[in-house]
């Protein structure tokens, strides 16, 4: 079995209010040195035998993303748990 990784953040110009939360609360626990924080999704979808690349990033662009204010990243990960980069 192969897995293939998605990755779906905000892009970098649209406002993350649950980052910012997360943000503003890091230094009542003594954090100081965070800049930033974006929050993002994770979603693993597996395929018996070899990964479909091309189904993987129509499956994001259609379903998982919304393209006007998410972008999205896909990469396999190996049975090691291991993941190897794969461009969008």
């Amino acid at each position: 079995m192969a897995r293939v990784v998605v990755d779906v953040m905000l892009k970098p110009e649209i406002l993350d209010p649950q980052g910012q939360a997360v943000a503003n609360a890091l230094p009542r626990l003594g954090v100081s040195d965070v800049s930033s924080v974006r929050i993002g999704r994770r979603i693993e979808i597996e395929f018996a035998g070899e990964p479909d690349l091309t189904t993987a990033r129509e499956i994001a662009d259609k379903l998982l993303a919304n393209p006007v204010i998410e972008d999205f990243s896909i990469r396999v990960e190996e049975q090691t748990g291991d993941a190897a980069p794969v461009s969008a």
